[in-house]
């Protein structure tokens, strides 16, 4: 398909131009003008570029781009990255902030489908936007279950801090760094958090609070938008697609 058709398509539906990030989201390169491969990944990494190259994709769609804060010189492994992408003439699409918030393909939303929450309202919000999203289970529903089942859906060795009851009731879950929200999560009633990095200026604040918290892995909970989108990329537009996985360790 042609390119333009499938970036406005996108900038639609995820809102791109609505939600202010940390850098311009979006097509960030512009490479071929026609789309017959999509590759999907976490990170604009090298690895995920040369994965995405190997694998014949035309365009890349990744969470974490490489427009970030004030532009940055194209000189050394960042200058080797840019050239990567502009001298194959692949496309580069990114979607940070505007796939941790969709309610359908979003990080978050994915979690609460795999783990059997029903989203009830947001938190967490930048810039405006809530990333993060309170949910309940649908049925009942222990703590242990629910880590066996986040240890399932991030498919990644998850850390557990069982401080809180028993039985959950009402959580808080953003994927990858939100330890620090654990104060406002429990402000908002919730009994659990479910994210995915650990802070350790957080370290202590799980059993001291009372609360439970899963750690899944910042890469791992962020696995889950960029795959829930291209199925339905595939659906909508009968666009073939393969996942890069490039993990990161934390």
């Amino acid at each position: 398909m042609l390119r333009d058709d499938l970036v406005a398509y996108l900038d639609e539906v995820l809102h791109i131009h609505t939600i202010h990030d940390y850098g311009p989201q979006g097509l960030q390169v512009a490479g071929r003008t026609q789309v017959g491969l999509l590759a999907v990944g976490v990170d604009a990494a090298l690895a995920t570029i040369d994965g995405a190259l190997t694998a014949g994709a035309d365009m890349l769609l990744v969470h974490h781009g490489v427009l970030w804060g004030e532009a940055q010189r194209l000189v050394g492994a960042y200058g080797r990255k840019l050239r990567r992408l502009i001298t194959t003439d692949l496309n580069l699409y990114a979607a940070h902030l505007a796939l941790d918030a969709h309610p359908q393909w979003g990080n978050n939303a994915e979690l609460c489908r795999l783990l059997g929450l029903e989203i009830q309202a947001g938190y967490h919000a930048f810039q405006g936007v809530d990333v993060g999203v309170i949910a309940a289970p649908t049925t009942e529903l222990t703590f242990v279950e629910l880590a066996q089942r986040f240890h399932t859906a991030v498919a990644a060795p998850i850390q557990v801090d069982a401080y809180g009851p028993p039985r959950v009731r009402r959580l808080a879950v953003c994927s990858g760094d939100a330890a620090r929200s654990l104060v406002e999560a429990q402000a908002l009633g919730c009994d659990t958090l479910v994210t995915g990095e650990r802070d350790y200026t957080m370290a202590h604040a799980g059993r001291e609070m009372g609360m439970n918290v899963l750690y899944g892995g910042h890469y791992a909970t962020e696995t889950l938008g960029v795959k829930a989108l291209a199925r339905h990329l595939a659906v909508q537009f009968d666009l073939p697609w393969v996942f890069i996985d490039v993990p990161v360790d934390q």
